[in-house]
């Protein structure tokens, strides 16, 4: 399957006179961004920016856990990109990703802290562990990149990645079609929705899961710190104007994927002469996210004008 995704890939990179390297871009960012322009209407619907965030950071510590499980499982200790085991990475990192999400979701049913105070725990507990993992992956032989990490970018995401995130593209999907509803309702009034039969515990962990999944796969092509800007600013900016909950869905989606390409056209096209032979270039996934914060700032702005307040009172979503 990864060789026919990397031959259709370079038959479309010849087609297009292009190279196959800005086809996978391209693929990358349109994958993201319909699963971040998806995903981000919950997100945003339910209140949980932070969380998300902090999913985010929790892969500092599964990254460092994926690449130290390679090299320790590998018996010919080759490095992490020439094992077979290589696969256990994004694995270990989502599994990780997963049970901090779903330790959050519990903690926040069982105790009586706030939401924010018992994120803030795991959030410390994840950066922490990967701070004690990190020395443990470099002396092994695994040079950590904690630039390539932070901030991403899709030309870094090979044939593999555009595989595993068209998979996430369909459990997305699937979701969607059978829990959006659900999940919505329980957003407005999770106790109204219980009575209504409506398995909100089931919903809220299945939720939680796929965010995991989708920070976790889409780290190489955003970055760690960018990934949560996409999942939160174009469903906030397509907020400032929609009346409904479909029309937040398809704003959102809109907005993704218009700042995502437009992203990578502006990066790829364009740069800064600083004179003395120096050129600024611009760095993809930072394009990206400036351009959603800047679409957020538009919509408030033609809110305003509309006369409506920004994340508009009459939206019901």
């Amino acid at each position: 399957m990864v060789e026919f995704l990397k031959s259709i890939v370079e038959r479309t990179a010849q087609s297009l006179g292009a190279e196959p390297y800005e086809v996978n871009a391209v693929l990358a960012i349109t994958l993201v961004a319909l699963v971040c322009g998806s995903v981000g209407t919950l997100v945003v619907g339910n209140r949980m920016s932070f969380f998300s965030d902090a999913m985010a950071h929790c892969a500092f510590a599964g990254v460092a856990l994926g690449l130290l499980s390679v090299l320790l499982v590998d018996p010919l200790n080759r490095n992490v990109d020439d094992s077979p085991f290589r696969w256990l990475v994004p694995v270990v990192m989502i599994a990780f990703g997963a049970a901090v999400g779903v330790g959050i979701a519990y903690f926040r049913e069982r105790t009586t802290l706030a939401a924010d105070s018992i994120i803030g725990v795991f959030f410390a507990l994840a950066i922490g562990f990967g701070a004690m993992l990190i020395p443990l992956v470099n002396k092994a032989g695994q040079r950590f990149d904690p630039e390539a990490f932070l901030f991403g970018s899709p030309m870094f995401a090979d044939a593999e990645d555009q595989l595993m995130l068209i998979v996430l593209c369909f459990l997305v999907l699937g979701f969607i079609l059978f829990r959006f509803n659900s999940v919505v309702f329980a957003s407005f009034s999770p106790s109204l929705a219980r009575s209504r039969r409506v398995e909100v515990r089931l919903n809220q962990y299945l939720f939680v899961v796929l965010l995991s999944l989708v920070v976790n796969l889409s780290i190489k092509a955003v970055g760690v710190l960018l990934i949560n800007a996409m999942l939160v600013v174009p469903a906030a900016a397509a907020a400032n104007g929609a009346r409904n909950v479909r029309q937040l869905f398809v704003g959102s989606l809109a907005i993704a994927l218009g700042s995502g390409l437009g992203g990578f056209f502006i990066s790829k096209n364009w740069s800064l002469n600083l004179g003395a032979g120096r050129v600024f270039e611009f760095r993809t996934g930072g394009t990206i996210v400036v351009l959603t914060v800047l679409c957020f700032f538009a919509t408030a702005f033609f809110a305003r004008l509309r006369g409506r307040r920004v994340h508009g009172t009459d939206c019901a979503c």
